[in-house]
Formats: structure tokens, sequence, C-alpha cells
């Protein structure tokens, strides 16, 4: 598994954010569109919602935690000593797709995958891409190959910002 800007990439997947943990929520891209899935909701019930890349107007995430590359460094830093001292770091921050269809608003909640924080170039460009996902010039198809070919490990902060530049073809 590999995180690639907003991006969580298995051989099998790609997700934005973390992918589903033991509370089951989860966003999946697909070559067809968004699924989220959620277990035990305010209802008490499981649940799933898919949406085609046809029928959205944008996919844009919101609340995601986001750092200059130094201020990111330095907040990594500090984590790892409270980590350490303090034996975790709890749930990892929740942030918002937010998907604009024909009826309206959509938001769906997911855990950051980043430790600490987003650079803020990686979740310009992700931005982007997810814009390419909705007006179909670009595929999620793309990542998920990269994950099968990779070796599973996440690129180094310059490697990831040229995987989302190709990747949006810009």
């Amino acid at each position: 598994m590999a995180m690639v800007g907003l991006f969580w990439i298995t051989a099998d997947a790609v997700y934005v954010g973390a992918p589903p943990g033991t509370e089951g929520r989860g966003v999946r891209l697909t070559g067809q569109g968004v699924e989220a899935v959620w277990a035990d909701g305010a209802d008490g019930a499981d649940g799933a919602r898919t949406w085609t890349w046809a029928e959205l107007r944008a996919a844009t995430v919101e609340g995601a935690p986001v750092r200059s590359a130094s201020r990111r460094r330095l907040s990594l830093a500090v984590e790892t000593v409270l980590t350490a001292a303090l034996g975790g770091a709890g749930e990892p921050p929740q942030m918002i797709l937010r998907l604009e269809t024909p009826e309206g608003a959509e938001e769906l909640s997911v855990h950051s995958a980043a430790a600490g924080a987003y650079v803020e170039e990686e979740f310009a460009l992700s931005q982007d891409l997810l814009a390419r996902f909705v007006d179909g010039t670009a595929s999620p198809l793309t990542l998920a190959e990269w994950g099968r070919d990779g070796d599973g490990t996440t690129p180094k902060p310059p490697t990831r910002q040229t995987l989302l530049r190709e990747w949006a073809g810009t």
C-alpha cells in the first residue's frame, strides 16, 4: 500500500484518504466512479452508495490537514515524539469528500492517510486530479495500475508530486 497525495493505492483499489478501517468506512475510486461504504451508520445499518463519473459535476476534498513542506517536517518530528511518549496519536483527522451532483451536494467523511499533514502542492495536485476524473480526462485506473506494478511503498514527496502531475497529464 502506498500514499500519493490524497490517494491510498493498493494492488486492488484506489481510495480517497485512508482505506476502510475497523469502522468499515471508506471511499473507493474506480474507472466507473465513486463507491462509498460505511458500517453501522446513524440508523444502525451498513450502507453503500455509488456515483458514476458522468453523474458528478465536481469532486473536492475539504478539511484535509495541509502544511508547507517545512512545517510538515516539524509536525512529523513532534508527532513521532508524542507517539513514542504517549503510546499513540489517536484517530487520524477526518476529511470530507464533497461530490457535486445535479441534485445537490453529497458529503462523505474519510480519514486522512497522511502522517501529520499533506504537503500543499500534493494537496493541490490531488484536487486537480480529482477534477480530471470528473471531467473524464484522467482515470483512477492509471493509479490502480501503478499500485499493481509498484513495490507497495510510499514514494518521497518529489516523486509523489511527479506522479500526480503525470497522472493528471499536466
